[in-house]
């Protein structure tokens, strides 16, 4: 259940990045492992939703267990793709505060040691920002 394609995605991944919460539900279910490492960048379906806002499909990877912190081989976490590779509107606002609810780790950077928090700023998102900044 847990092949790998070509590319190195498995199909909770593949499912994940077209955004299909139904098969890759189906998909766990039948056994496939929400925190499989894959594709080129060593990164996980959470990380790969994340940097896309989609936010069903990472409530319920997150609800099946999905590792919150994984470091992808950029050194970027689901927390940092949500800010980094998002546009800062209410979808990735709403997976930002998904990964923090469920107690993703605020505080890991990136390799330049930049926080999710200082990328928000940067950026001007100022309500991811804003959300980075509360204590849960």
């Amino acid at each position: 259940m847990n092949a790998l394609e070509g590319q190195a995605y498995d199909v909770v991944t593949i499912a994940a990045v077209a955004d299909d919460p139904a098969l890759m539900s189906l998909a766990i279910s039948l056994g496939n492992d929400p925190g499989l490492i894959t594709s080129p960048y060593d990164g996980t379906a959470l990380i790969a939703a994340a940097h896309l806002g989609h936010v069903e499909v990472v409530r319920r990877l997150i609800a099946a267990g999905a590792p919150l912190d994984h470091v992808n081989n950029l050194h970027w976490t689901a927390v940092i793709e949500a800010v980094v590779l998002g546009d800062g509107g209410p979808d990735h606002q709403a997976v930002l505060d998904a990964l923090l609810s469920a107690g993703a780790d605020r505080s890991l950077a990136d390799r330049a040691g930049v926080t999710p928090l200082e990328h928000a700023e940067n950026r001007g998102y100022s309500e991811m920002a804003a959300r980075l900044r509360q204590r849960d």
